[in-house]
């Protein structure tokens, strides 16, 4: 028994260690894979940069703008903020083939998905607006923020550096 006993804590010690190796496995892979996007963002053209930070500043002002809007029940604002948002693509208004096939073949899929989900969002929250649902739009509202903090700490911790030790685990912590 005593042996036997012996196996079981070293099967069980063994299993322990393999979880924080395969943790640290997982981070590395991940840190690379976003190391990756990082240098695809900042790789892109100029003038596609250009375009992108255009539309990050009308979304941030947007963005703002929700705030005092939502605080006074003004819907009609909330639902055209969210509509422009949904939208806006400043990128898809001005740009060119070959910016389209720059980004697709430079930018994560992972990317992609995160700026189609900010947009589905935004035209959730001008929806509910629409509908002048108040729990909904505050919804919609942090969905839009909790968007904007994914993507920002996985692709543009070189702009934003607070993020620089912050990764997005996939799902909801506190």
């Amino acid at each position: 028994m005593k042996f036997s006993g012996k196996i079981v804590g070293l099967f069980t010690f063994l299993l322990a260690l393999s979880v924080p190796v395969s943790f640290a496995e997982d981070k590395h892979h991940q840190y690379h894979e976003t190391s990756k996007a990082v240098s695809a963002v900042e790789s892109l053209s100029p003038e596609l940069r250009a375009l992108l930070t255009k539309e990050m500043y009308e979304i941030q002002k947007g963005m703002m703008a929700i705030i005092p809007a939502y605080a006074a029940g003004n819907w009609g604002e909330i639902e055209a903020i969210g509509n422009k948002i949904e939208h806006s693509y400043i990128l898809k208004q001005n740009i060119t083939e070959a910016q389209v096939k720059e980004l697709h073949s430079t930018l994560p899929k992972q990317f992609i998905k995160l700026d189609k989900e900010f947009h589905y969002f935004a035209g959730m929250l001008s929806h509910a607006a629409k509908k002048k649902k108040p729990e909904l739009v505050g919804f919609y509202f942090s969905k839009l923020n909790e968007s904007c903090v994914s993507c920002h700490s996985q692709y543009a911790t070189h702009k934003f550096q607070g993020f620089g030790g912050v990764k997005d685990q996939g799902g909801h912590s506190h």
